[in-house]
Order: C-alpha cells, then structure tokens, then sequence
C-alpha cells in the first residue's frame, strides 16, 4: 500500500482543475486497494477513489483528505454459461478503451459503439456508460464490490446495482449520496462471440451514426474506427495537442422527460424513445381473483432529447465563452465544457451555470451535470 507524495488533481483530472489533497495512496493491486480503502475508512477521513479522473469536476481548494488511485489492471477471459458467448473479468483500473479493443481484437461484440469513451473499466458501472445506443448494462453480469459501511468484499449480480441512464446506486449524483458507497474491484462482462466477418448492425442510433442502412453488413473493426473517428471530430478522444479535449466529455445529460413534455419542445429538437417495461408483472391475491384480468394500461414511453441541441438553440454556441473567462464549450460539441488554458473550477462552474439559465429560460427544462463534483457547486 505505496503513500506517495501528493498530486494535484488538476494533473490527474481531464478538466485540469483541483487542489492537492493532504494524502494519496497509489494501489496497484486489489489486494493493495482493499487494504488502503479499509485502512483510509477505519480513519474518519474524507476519501476519494480515483481512476482516469475524466469524469470528476473538482473545487480550486485543497482536497483534506485521502486520495486513492486504482491503478490495477487486467483482463481474464472465462466461458459463458450461454452458447456463442464470452466472458470477461476486467481489473478496475484497466482503461475502458484498451478492453474494448481487446474485445473487438478478440472479436467480441457489445462494447464496439462505446470506443474512445476515456477513463477506467470501474467507473463504467458507476453511470452506466453508454453511446450510440450501447449501454454497459447490456453487457454487465456482475461486479465485485468493497462495502464501506461493512469492510467486505462481495460479488454482486447487475441487476442488484440500478442500471439507469447514467446512473446506478454506486453513482454520487449532484446533490446527494450514493445509495450504496462502495468500491468496484473487478466489472464482469458477458458478450456475444462474433468473430472477424461482417454482420449487420442492431439499433438505429448506432446505424445513424455509421450512416449504414438496416441491411449494410460491416466489421466489428470498422465500427471500432468510425466510431473513433467521429469521437476525434467531436474532440470526445483525449488527444493533448486538441484543447477542446480538455472536458469531462459530456457536462450535461441529455434529458429525460416526459411524452408531453417532448412535445412541448420545437419539432427539430432531436429525440429518442425510452421504451418502457413491456410486459410488466401483474400480481392478483388468490383470495380476490374472480376470474376478470385488468387490461394492461397503455403507458407512453419517456423522451431522451439532445441536451447539446438545447444548449446550441439557447443561443450558447460551440466555442462560447463568457467575458475574461478561460472556460468555454468545446469548439466542436457544444455538450462539453473545456478548460481552454489554466481556468479556475470557478470559472467553469460560472459557465455551467450560465448555460443551464439559459436552456431553462428558453425551453423549460433544467439539465444536469454528468461529471462527479467534488468541493464544487453549480
């Protein structure tokens, strides 16, 4: 368990901003990061787990507490129980884009869409990553976890952790806590063998993006590049001669509203179905049941709308700044909050603020941050 001299968040955050904390902690291993967490907790002190730091949003003051990197990596290839299937058990601290050109190496599908989303394999469950219409919830059996409130290590099915849009019970959302404060040490994933031939793809998010009719049939090696490729466009790779790379990716989610309320919003605003539960579970006592079942009622699916569109059509385009600020939206994607050059967690906040003002004034609708915040607020 390695104390080493503090860094400062700002070098460890892709967003570049943060103090130095008053301790970190480098756990190469899982035996090493279960030890310093359990060590770090037994103390009292404030803790912050760290992986590739590309979705944290952190205050300019110094952090007084302990900080601890996952710095383990990993990948063991297992048999699925299920026919034409691969299972992957991935070390936390592994980078998410080198296990899925692993997968895609390997000729594993299911991960292809999300390429280039920068950060590490433990903090994909956390929010439930997801781009193009690929979620790791497709594809995720199980993680292992370290409870904070126990000390224990348990191995916890997917279905256990609240998979949402971006979200899980793991996750600290803007205003509250976690409804479990835990650590992930392994992510288990399950995914379809389909080797190196061309197949068609599923979903029409993903299709729309590679341009590809329903019957085009490509590799998965050739979704992996243009997805890559689009990514760098959008300056969503990390790349450290691009400033527009310099971001939390996404700061804001695209929303989820309500049918009547989508349709509140102009015609041209860019919308997905969130299709809901198709066949729910209808439970009658015995004792009541006479033999009449109630139809199903007809519930309208939820709305996913662009928050980018919101944002460009509130009249906050790529590339805005705010007068003497070193903050901006990214040049390229105007989801992305960019620190252009030294910016303050202050004046990245001003500009979030700024822009949630506006998409509210003009649409109605208040949007939320997507990064961790820590000693900040908007």
């Amino acid at each position: 368990m390695p104390e080493v001299t503090p860094i400062p968040l700002s070098r460890l955050t892709t967003l570049r901003t943060g103090g130095e904390p008053a301790r970190m902690i480098d756990a190469p291993t899982t035996d090493e990061l279960v030890a310093a967490l359990r060590e770090v907790w037994a103390s009292g002190d404030d803790w912050l787990v760290l992986g590739g730091g590309s979705n944290l949003f952190v205050g300019d003051e110094p952090f007084d507490g302990t900080v601890v990197r996952v710095l383990t990596r990993g990948i063991e290839r297992m048999p699925s129980p299920l026919p034409g299937r691969a299972r992957l058990r991935v070390q936390a601290g592994h980078d998410w884009d080198a296990l899925v050109a692993y997968a895609v190496e390997a000729g594993l599908g299911g991960l292809e869409a999300m390429s280039g989303i920068p950060g590490t394999v433990g903090a994909a469950p956390v929010q439930n990553i997801g781009a193009y219409g690929q979620e790791i919830v497709q594809t995720l059996t199980e993680v292992e976890l370290l409870d904070e409130s126990t000390g224990e290590v348990s191995t916890v099915p997917a279905a256990e952790l609240g998979l949402g849009f971006r979200t899980s019970v793991l996750k600290h959302h803007y205003g509250s806590a976690p409804a479990r404060r835990a650590v992930i040490l392994t992510v288990t994933l399950d995914l379809p063998e389909i080797g190196p031939g061309a197949r068609r793809i599923a979903g029409d998010q993903l299709r729309t993006a590679l341009r590809l009719g329903p019957d085009d049939e490509v590799m998965l090696a050739w979704v992996r590049d243009r997805i890559l490729e689009t990514r760098r466009s959008k300056g969503m790779v990390l790349d450290a001669d691009d400033p527009d790379t310099y971001s939390a990716g996404s700061f804001f989610q695209n929303a989820v509203v309500s049918a009547s309320f989508a349709r509140t919003l102009p015609d041209a605003c860019p919308r997905w179905p969130v299709h809901p539960d198709l066949d729910p579970v209808l439970v009658i006592p015995l004792a009541n049941f006479d033999g009449y079942v109630p139809p199903t009622p007809t519930v309208e699916s939820d709305v996913k709308v662009s928050a980018g569109w919101l944002i460009e059509h509130a009249g906050v385009r790529k590339g805005f700044k705010l007068p003497r600020s070193r903050a901006g939206l990214s040049t390229k994607h105007a989801l992305a909050l960019t620190n252009r050059g030294s910016a303050t967690a202050a004046e990245l906040a001003e500009l979030a603020r700024f822009i949630q003002g506006r998409v509210q004034s003009e649409f109605g609708l208040v949007l939320q941050p997507e990064p961790v915040l820590l000693n900040v607020e908007l």
